[in-house]
Order: structure tokens, then C-alpha cells, then sequence
């Protein structure tokens, strides 16, 4: 059960979320590939080939080997890439392709996390063209993402600059602890593989989410919460629910629905009144499997 509003005398806390199984159902670099395709960045044999390793992913999940093969394989596979020509092809799919996929549990975990004052920040290990605009939808504070070297003529040279991955995510988590004042004993972890145990390690509250068997043998043994994901749902299904205003980002991208976001915004003023005056705030329970 998550605590109740942040006690803002306190050192700051956030909520750590690996994306790919644990926030949406598939691997987020992988589900662009019919995109990537269909804009001529890959050939069809290419994009049958990330369909199977998705298959795989999902069968599965994946170790540190097959992670490995899977970030060489990619890196080979978009040198060359035109970056600006990526983040339009990301940007044109995004909604169709990712907002059906995300679970339904996790949407409500992370709404759950800023309305308890935590700051919630995605650390992936896509790269930072996909990562971050998923983030951005989600309402994410931050984002930790893979990112690969651009050449001076925009294009990926097919080199890693920053991998995202195993201790690598773990040193992210604790040098944002320190630059953003988090008190890492407060703070909570989501993942679904045992490759970032080292990231759940680092937090007072970590959660294995739809584990792998290997992290669920760790969790078992050290008591850590278990949670189920299983449900998809599309974001503007989940609208009714929310409590909260939309996140900045998200307004940005909302421009054309105005006229909701006054009206969200006169609510908001009025929880902000009722705040002032002492109204009470209720907790947000998950179930544990």
C-alpha cells in the first residue's frame, strides 16, 4: 500500500518504473518496428526479425546474453538512421501503437505516486527517441533512456553513447537521488526482470512486477511485494478517473482540448481550496499477488 501525501518537511521521494513489461505490455523499441519499416528504415526481413525477437521477449523475457545480442543487433540495425526522420515516425505512431498497450495498473500506480507528491521517473533501456515521448504521455517527471551517438550529419553511427541497463540504471537512480534531493529509503522501484535488481536494490520499496523467474525467486526470498499486471487499456478510457490535472507535458500535447483543460483547471483550484482548508486525502491501496 502506497503511504499517504507526501510530508513535504521531508526529504523528496520518487517512484523508479522500468517501461518495457512492467509500464506497457511489449518491448517499446520493438513494437515501432512495422512503423520503422513501412517509413523505409528497415527492410521487411528486418522487421519479421524484431517481430520474432519480440515474440521471444514476450515468451519469456530475457537475460543478460540475450540482452546483450538484442543491443547489438539494434545498435547494428540503425546506423545510418536519420534521427530527426525517427522521432517523426515515433511521434505520427505513438498513441496508436503504445497508449493500447499500457497497463491499466500501472497508469494508476504512477497517478497514485504524484498524488502522494512522489516525482516519477522512467528508466529504460529503449533508446531515449522512444523512451522519452512514452514518458511524456505518461506524465512522467524524468526520463533514463539509452541513447546512441549522432553523427554530424544526424544520424546514428550505430555506437552506444550511454546503455541503460543492469548496475547501469542503479547508478542513474542514486546520482538523481543526489541532484534531486530524493531520499532513497523513501523512494520505490518497479520492474518485471532480474536485470534490474540492482535498481530495486537501491530504493527502501521495491516491487517486482510480472517477474521473470529469476527475480521472482529473489523477491520471494527477500520479501519483496509481487504485483500482477494484466490489463491493457487506452489512457483517454482512463480519464474519467483521474484526480489529478494533467501533467505539463501532457497539456502541451493536449493543445486542441482547451476547453477541458479549463474546466480541469477550476477543479483543480477547488482541491487546492479544500486542501488549505484541511480536507482530508485518502490513501491508494494494490493488491499483492
Amino acid at each position: 500500500m502506497l503511504g499517504l501525501v507526501e510530508n513535504h518537511s521531508l526529504p523528496r521521494a520518487a517512484a523508479f518504473f522500468d517501461l518495457d513489461k512492467t509500464v506497457i505490455a511489449k518491448s517499446s523499441t520493438l513494437t515501432f518496428s512495422k512503423s520503422f519499416y513501412r517509413g523505409g528504415l528497415i527492410s521487411r526481413r528486418a522487421a519479421l526479425r524484431t517481430a520474432y525477437i519480440q515474440f521471444v521477449f514476450l515468451a519469456g523475457g530475457a537475460d543478460h546474453d540475450q540482452m546483450e545480442r538484442m543491443r547489438e543487433y539494434l545498435s547494428a540495425l540503425c546506423k545510418g538512421w536519420n534521427v530527426a526522420q525517427v522521432k517523426e515516425l515515433v511521434a505520427e505512431t505513438l498513441h496508436d501503437l503504445i497508449d493500447p498497450i499500457i497497463y491499466d495498473e500501472a497508469a494508476s500506480l504512477i497517478e497514485a505516486h504524484h498524488a502522494a507528491g512522489r516525482d516519477v521517473v522512467i528508466v529504460s533501456t529503449s533508446g531515449a527517441e522512444v523512451v522519452e515521448p512514452i514518458g511524456e504521455m505518461l506524465g512522467a517527471d524524468r526520463v533514463v533512456a539509452t541513447r546512441m551517438v549522432v553523427g554530424e550529419d544526424g544520424c546514428f553511427t550505430g555506437e552506444v553513447e550511454y546503455y541503460a541497463y543492469g548496475p547501469t540504471k542503479a547508478e542513474a537512480v542514486r546520482e538523481l537521488a543526489e541532484s534531486e534531493g530524493y531520499d532513497l529509503a523513501r523512494c520505490y522501484a518497479y520492474s518485471d526482470s532480474a536485470t534490474d535488481i540492482p535498481m530495486l536494490e537501491a530504493v527502501g520499496h521495491p516491487h517486482a512486477v510480472n517477474p521473470d523467474r529469476a527475480l521472482r525467486r529473489e523477491a520471494v526470498a527477500r520479501e519483496w511485494p509481487v504485483l500482477t499486471f494484466s490489463r491493457p487499456v487506452r489512457l483517454k478510457q482512463r480519464l474519467p478517473e483521474f484526480r489529478m490535472p494533467p501533467r505539463p507535458a501532457l497539456v502541451a500535447a493536449a493543445a486542441v482540448g482547451a476547453a477541458a483543460l479549463g474546466a480541469g483547471l477550476v477543479w483543480y483550484a477547488a482541491r487546492r481550496r479544500q486542501a488549505a482548508l484541511g480536507a482530508p486525502r485518502t490513501a491508494v491501496g494494490f493488491a499483492r499477488t
